[in-house]
């Protein structure tokens, strides 16, 4: 189990990062629900050239050395989501990232091999990157950028490695 949020102190170990930093004004945040699950939530904004909202949180060095992917338990809303990773402690540059989708109030198990992540920079997908190492994995997190103006809400039981 890499993240099973029965820590209370585990909100505070998420950093939120949405579009304001580039002009935008959607706002995305996280909690933790009284049943132990995180949720990510907010509203996503087209306004002044926005259009993403974005959570993510350190890992312990080489917490997924040798394991071929994560594997989750999600409850979304309908919309497709990004679980993203990075190689690096930085706050911007490369991320790593996997697209799924929800189904409204419908609670999903994800199996997300890491030979799917696809190298990023700012939307923009990098072909000529380093496929993703999974010992070099220091941050994971989720972003939301689908275009699509309006309230999200995505509640996460748990995550692990496999």
């Amino acid at each position: 189990m890499l993240l099973n949020f029965n820590d209370a102190d585990e909100k505070y170990f998420w950093l939120t990062i949405n579009d304001n930093v580039m002009g935008g004004v959607s706002k995305g945040r996280i909690e933790l629900l009284q049943s132990q699950m995180l949720l990510f939530r907010g509203y996503l904004s087209l306004d002044n050239n926005g259009g993403f909202v974005s959570v993510r949180r350190q890992l312990t060095h080489a917490a997924l050395a040798g394991y071929s992917g994560i594997m989750l338990r999600v409850k979304g809303d309908g919309r497709a989501y990004q679980l993203r990773v990075r190689t690096d402690d930085q706050y911007d540059g490369i991320a790593y990232r996997s697209v799924f989708s929800t189904y409204a109030n419908q609670w999903l198990t994800l199996t997300q091999p890491f030979s799917l992540f696809r190298a990023s920079f700012r939307g923009r997908i990098l072909p000529t990157a380093p496929v993703l190492d999974p010992a070099q994995i220091r941050q994971l997190g989720f972003l939301l950028a689908d275009k699509k103006q309006g309230f999200f809400h995505l509640e996460v039981a748990w995550i692990q490695s496999y």
